[in-house]
């Protein structure tokens, strides 16, 4: 709908847009989804990043103003709006800049939901919103199928790869269900959002350094909790425990053990239904994939969203059979001389690394990275018991080679640092990282023997030596196929 069209039912918010100056913070696939809905409302748009390669090749694509954030904040008087892409913390200057002059700030979620109530783009969809702190990819996949499945459109978007604003203005048939992945970046953006139904799957210490500590994380995951549903996963004490912040008008949960009344839960291999049926049966558990507890919660959570808005068992099972487990997600790499290579890169922090080393008894570990704040000392003293060795890469290798001299010394460590000098990150180090990983897999099998599982479970982000964590797991991929290849 272009503005001229939308002008006479627009709301103030939008229709002062027309002719007036906004600020896109971010030049990323958050960012760049907002330009053109933006001038559709009849603004004039500037982007501003800290890339300025990314900035100048933006403006060469679509003829975008650009500016530094430094530019950007100096003239921040001039916006009326800044919509912020949901890595941008509170403190960065431009957003502390238009803070400071009374600038309103929207993340792009925030803009999108907005839209979307103002019915620019159609009638308004249901929001099935999905977050936690692990979990939520699978999650919302296993959701996106089981609506296909019911014969609902949708399409799974947000943090899982297709910004929200995308799908919206999606050509073909309309999305009538959002199957939505939400970081807690972009809940914190994002006050406004009232999802048809929303879920915390898990909330353990992750991103402590840009909340501000861990009640701010927690906050921001709480805002699913507004809309018609609440689902809460009960088996984490402080998931469970949001249940008397929910505001939704109905709350409930799921568990892996058997169901209350009013939950979903585990029953004689079969996952069952007591909030929304009478002990319906929605699938067995040797149905849903990736296999194991983690699998299982992930399936619970996506069959109380679609549950919630009336799918029928039939459906939810029909729709768990037909989903396959993402790439670097506890995804099998190969098995030679009696060695299991296991890439779970998307393990990103403790919580997450901590259910892949619980799924095997024996286990060399591949871990280290990015922290973000978290500690690991309570993950090791849990997995110490199984651990036959450990591999650690990555700027903060140290904090986890400390943990488990703590907590099991009796595990051999292997530090792998990029290059020679060990004060060098790795990123600045003129050694690459595929070859970093080469060395550490090749650690890593030196020190298994048959029935050992060695596994990249790394705890924490990638972005210190890789471009995300897709790219840790290709390269631990490449460098198991190059170990395996070879005689031990």
């Amino acid at each position: 709908m272009s503005f001229q069209d939308a002008a006479a039912v627009l709301p103030p918010e939008f229709a002062r847009l027309h002719g007036s100056r906004v600020l896109v913070a971010g030049s990323g696939i958050s960012g760049r989804a907002l330009i053109e809905p933006l001038r559709e409302l009849g603004a004039d748009v500037t982007v501003t990043d800290g890339n300025q390669a990314s900035l100048d090749e933006l403006a060469a694509a679509t003829g975008v103003e650009v500016a530094a954030p430094d530019a950007a904040a100096a003239a921040i008087g001039g916006f009326a709006l800044v919509v912020t892409s949901p890595g941008w913390r509170p403190d960065a200057p431009v957003l502390s800049a238009a803070a400071g002059a009374g600038i309103p700030i929207w993340g792009d979620v925030e803009f999108t939901w907005r839209l979307d109530r103002a019915e620019v783009y159609g009638p308004a969809r249901r929001w099935l919103v999905v977050t936690g702190t692990n979990g939520k990819t699978t999650t919302t996949s296993m959701l996106e199928s089981i609506l296909r499945a019911a014969g609902i459109a949708t399409v799974a978007c947000g943090n899982i790869g297709l910004p929200i604003i995308d799908a919206l203005r999606a050509d073909g048939p309309r999305n009538e269900v959002l199957a939505v992945e939400l970081s807690s970046f972009q809940l914190h953006w994002a006050p406004s959002v009232r999802p048809t139904a929303g879920v915390i799957l898990n909330i353990a210490e992750d991103h402590l350094d840009w909340h501000g500590g861990m009640q701010g994380y927690i906050d921001a995951k709480a805002q699913v909790l507004t809309g018609d549903v609440a689902v809460l996963g009960l088996d984490d004490a402080v998931t469970a425990g949001l249940s008397r912040v929910s505001t939704a008008g109905r709350t409930i949960g799921f568990r892996l053990g058997m169901p209350a009344p009013g939950e979903l839960g585990v029953d004689g291999g079969r996952l069952v239904d007591r909030a929304f049926g009478d002990d319906e049966t929605l699938a067995l558990v040797g149905e849903v994939t990736p296999p194991g507890p983690a699998g299982q919660m992930d399936a619970l959570a996506a069959a109380a969203l679609a549950r919630s808005i009336g799918v029928r068992p039939a459906a939810v099972r029909d729709g768990l059979r037909r989903y396959q487990v993402g790439p670097h997600r506890a995804a099998l790499v190969a098995e030679a001389d009696g060695v299991t290579y296991i890439d779970d890169s998307k393990a990103t922090n403790p919580h997450a690394a901590r259910s892949s080393l619980l799924a095997h008894p024996r286990v060399v570990w591949v871990a280290g990275g990015l922290l973000k704040g978290a500690s690991v000392d309570e993950l090791v003293a849990e997995v110490a018991d199984r651990l036959v060795g450990a591999v650690l890469l990555g700027r903060d290798a140290a904090q986890i080679a400390r943990a488990l001299a703590r907590h099991a010394p009796q595990v051999p460590v292997v530090r792998v640092d990029a290059g020679d000098d060990a004060g060098v990150s790795a990123a600045q180090s003129p050694e690459s990282p595929d070859a970093v990983m080469a060395r550490a897999v090749r650690a890593a099998a030196s020190m298994a023997r048959p029935g050992d599982t060695v596994l990249l479970a790394p705890a924490a982000a990638s972005l210190d030596m890789f471009t995300d964590y897709g790219h840790r797991g290709r390269s631990f991929a490449q460098a198991v196929a190059e170990v395996a290849g070879r005689p031990r």
